[in-house]
């Protein structure tokens, strides 16, 4: 799990005017929330932030105006085109505090000789972890799996404090056999003639 640590500024100017020249300054605006306090409306510098969420599960450290905050980025808002970030909403977590999160589903290994095909049912798993302890991903092995086998969500396995938060019998892979269209028969025109 990474831990970045960045400075926040708080913001009073709000809607899509404000938002607009934050984001000329090079900055992102965002909210914080969680733990019954009100939300703190903040804004981030830009690069820092878009260098921090290419890290799934990302804990921040926020220096927010001298007091320091830990959070997690709950939604992330982009511009459909260009890619650049428009808004986050960060989740405050402390220390030893359990949340749900999704995490990304790793495969390692060869399937069984043959044409066939690994199917990702599910590409993320949700999980309960540790906040300070978010694992990034899972990894499952798929050696020597044949058509017809499938991993559930129990099969996999999670590092050490997490915890399954989707039902354990979830299908996450299977493995389908390669479906080859038949010849057409002797004689038989592929084309259709109307």
């Amino acid at each position: 799990m990474s831990d970045v640590k960045l400075t926040a500024e708080t913001r009073t100017e709000f809607g899509k005017g404000a938002a607009r020249r934050i984001r000329r300054e090079a900055k992102v605006p965002a909210v914080v929330y969680g733990h019954g306090a009100d939300p703190v409306h903040i804004t981030l510098p830009g690069h820092e932030l878009q260098l921090a969420l290419r890290t799934p599960n990302v804990l921040l450290t926020l220096d927010i105006e001298g007091r320091t905050a830990l959070a997690i980025p709950k939604a992330v808002q982009r511009d459909p085109l260009k890619g650049y970030l428009e808004h986050v909403d960060l989740l405050t977590v402390k220390s030893g505090e359990k949340v749900t999160v999704e995490v990304y589903v790793h495969t390692e290994g060869e399937l069984a000789p043959g044409a066939f095909l690994l199917e990702h049912v599910l590409s993320t798993l949700t999980v309960e972890a540790e906040a300070t302890h978010i694992p990034e991903s899972v990894t499952v092995s798929i050696a020597g799996l044949e058509a017809g086998a499938s991993i559930l969500a129990k099969d996999i396995p999670l590092p050490k404090g997490t915890t399954l938060a989707i039902d354990e019998d979830a299908v996450v892979l299977q493995v389908l056999s390669a479906q080859a269209e038949e010849a057409p028969a002797e004689g038989e025109s592929t084309s259709t003639e109307a």
